[in-house]
């Protein structure tokens, strides 16, 4: 039998083995805690035991959830997308437990000779199936660049409601216990006490909450303030249970407490570390209720509870968006992504094994079932695409009527600048080019952005710069530079990678928050990265010299040398035919690719005078990977050289190379 120190050093060892596995695998670490929890849990390995122990770190991990989720619940941002969240939202998580609760009264009806079903342990069974798991889905409509498209926002309405939702399940289901003459009382007296206790903690707790954090904060204490942080969830959680609530909505209230100062941004960053260990240790205990031994028993049982609700869950959905307007495409999406089981559907299972409302060989097999559906929850998404394709015969119609709206936008364009992203950097970056007469054209995924862009005359269109078809439409071949608006390093990595294989000629920017992923970037392939931090830094240390009386004249000549020094390749930019008599004098970026019969073909550049002739080499791209710029580097036939100069000076480096 392990001692408390020794129980939590296995578990804290096995959950990194886990995350580092499916990590590697490139699945959410969530997974991996499941899979570690089954390995060593008491139906298998045997190395953990459930105990009073465990049970307590999984019940914290989910007080921590709810309190992030309650920080989440914004009234300002649920007013914005209630149509989704409270209709189409609403819809799935009412009907899904309808269509259970249907399911378990015709088992009972006809199949009571081999499994028991009430209609109570349908309805918890059908708010545990209603859940899908926010963490999955949403990292991977990150990865792909889709939680601004038109099915990524239905999903992430779904989501929300599905969340909120937890709350009043959590006093729906304990209360199903009791005599079912008296359930509509002890409902009626459940509903109070939650309302009650709810408005003390809104109405009252807030004005507290508010008052006594202003207080701490003044006192400049972090662990000062994170021990109240701490009291303040675990008091709200602490009141809740007394009033025969659960803990977990006590929790979710003391975050929507917070969320409604201005404390919110440095609580989610102050509570994230205990939500994800915490959170990963109850995603652990769950994986340990799994007997496996059941599980191979009943194979075919587990199978058709995996096959059932994912298909179920997945009609459900697409058709209830196709009844709130959107195109098949578009539901079909919405239904893939939300098919899988979730992390609350765990909460309400074990809630209603632990209150014997459900059958402990019911639960079991309907736990696998819900393990294995996320498990293929990231196959069935990164694959959405392909399945649509086959199931809707006109989405393909309806994206090729987007790529053409996109091509005939940009088909007159020459030499222009494609932006990736029409946020804020890319919206000032199009003004900027519009102002010095430079063509350019965006690409973004808000369609309302899009459309109001549009209106006021920027030249940007609804598409993926992910995609290979928006960037032929976009005119790739006929750009002079990329630029990456979207401060995401995975995002930018697969664009980059794209455009490698597209134009590895073409100059490509990529904004950036910091130099942490520089050399990744530019090992990737891009020309230039701006890191946001170094221009802020520039930007403050320029104020701090004025503030301590340097010279202004002084001051801009320290910034631009700084500038030029960090951004030399950024001096100029790639000029057209029309612009070849326009501002002859200043530098340029010039493109010469190195023909096979060309003098500089086996010579190292300190033997090639570039500078001589005023001009300078900044990047040299050799297939698809570039190369570092040294006096030793050695060109070949095929290379591609970027020059800097003047119109004059590239062009007499131009004949140097190829003479």
């Amino acid at each position: 039998m392990f001692s408390s120190l020794e129980l939590t050093l296995m578990l804290l060892g096995s959950a990194v083995l886990g995350v580092v596995a499916f990590r590697m695998l490139h699945l959410p670490p969530m997974l991996g805690y499941l899979a570690v929890g089954i390995v060593i849990g008491p139906h298998a390995l045997g190395l953990a035991a459930e105990n009073e122990a465990s049970h307590t770190l999984a019940e914290f991990g989910v007080v921590f959830l709810m309190f992030s989720i309650g920080l989440e619940f914004s009234l300002p941002k649920f007013l914005a997308m209630r149509r989704i969240v409270f209709g189409l939202g609403m819809a799935q998580v009412v009907t899904t437990i309808i269509a259970t609760v249907v399911f378990g009264w015709l088992v009972g009806h006809y199949l009571s000779a081999y499994i028991h079903l009430s209609w109570q342990a349908a309805f918890a069974l059908g708010g545990a199936l209603a859940m899908s798991s926010t963490a999955i889905v949403s990292k991977m409509l990150t990865e792909r660049l889709e939680l601004e498209s038109e099915h990524g926002r239905k999903i992430i309405g779904i989501l929300l409601f599905q969340d909120l939702a937890v709350v009043p399940l959590l006093i729906l289901i304990p209360a199903l216990t009791r005599d079912s003459d008296n359930l509509a009382e002890t409902l009626a007296w459940a509903g109070g006490k939650a309302l009650v206790v709810l408005i003390l903690l809104l109405f009252i707790g807030q004005k507290l909450v508010r008052g006594w954090l202003t207080i701490v904060a003044k006192r400049r204490s972090q662990e000062l303030f994170m021990l109240n942080l701490l009291l303040i969830t675990l008091g709200a959680a602490w009141i809740t249970e007394r009033a025969g609530l659960s803990l977990a909505l006590g929790a979710f209230v003391a975050g929507m407490l917070i969320s409604e100062t201005e404390f919110k941004h440095q609580v989610e960053e102050d509570i994230k570390p205990f939500r994800d260990v915490l959170l990963g240790l109850f995603f652990i205990t769950v994986g340990m209720l799994l007997n496996i031994r059941v599980v191979l028993d009943n194979w075919w049982l587990v199978l058709l509870l995996l096959c059932g609700p994912v298909l179920l869950k997945f009609a459900l959905i697409a058709g209830l968006a196709r009844l709130f307007g959107s195109s098949n495409g578009v539901a079909l999406r919405t239904g893939l992504g939300l098919a899988q089981a979730g992390e609350f559907g765990f909460v309400l299972l074990n809630l209603a094994g632990g209150i014997k409302l459900m059958d402990p060989f019911v639960v079991q097999v309907v736990l696998a079932s819900m393990v294995l559906s996320m498990l293929v929850a990231p196959f069935l998404i990164a694959k959405s695409d392909a399945i649509v394709m086959k199931l809707a015969a006109n989405d393909w119609m309806m994206q090729s009527l987007a790529l053409t709206k996109i091509a005939t936008r940009t088909m007159a364009s020459q030499k222009h600048v494609l932006i990736a992203g029409f946020g804020r950097s890319g919206q000032s970056l199009a003004t900027l080019l519009a102002e010095e007469k430079i063509e350019y054209h965006a690409l973004d995924l808000d369609p309302e952005r899009v459309q109001e862009a549009q209106l006021a005359g920027a030249h940007v269109s609804y598409g993926d710069a992910g995609r290979r078809e928006s960037l032929v439409a976009a005119g790739i071949y006929r750009a002079s530079a990329v630029v990456i608006t979207y401060a995401n390093t995975p995002s930018a990595l697969k664009l980059l990678h794209l455009l490698n294989e597209m134009a590895p000629t073409l100059p490509v920017i990529v904004r950036s928050h910091d130099d942490t992923d520089l050399d990744q970037l530019k090992k990737a392939g891009a020309a230039e990265v701006v890191p946001e931090l170094m221009e802020g830094s520039l930007m403050l240390a320029s104020h701090a010299l004025i503030m301590m009386g340097v010279p202004l004249r002084r001051v801009v000549h320290r910034v631009q040398a700084a500038r030029e020094e960090r951004y030399a390749s950024l001096r100029g930019y790639f000029h057209g035919s029309s612009d070849a008599g326009d501002d002859a004098e200043l530098e340029r970026l010039h493109t010469v690719t190195v023909s096979e019969g060309a003098h500089c073909v086996g010579l190292p550049l300190s033997t090639i005078d570039v500078a001589g002739c005023g001009a300078a080499v900044t990047t040299i791209r050799r297939g698809r990977g570039r190369l570092d710029v040294t006096p030793e580097t050695q060109l070949a036939s095929g290379d591609v050289v970027v020059l800097r100069g003047t119109a004059d000076a590239v062009a007499k480096a131009e004949t140097l190379l190829l003479k």
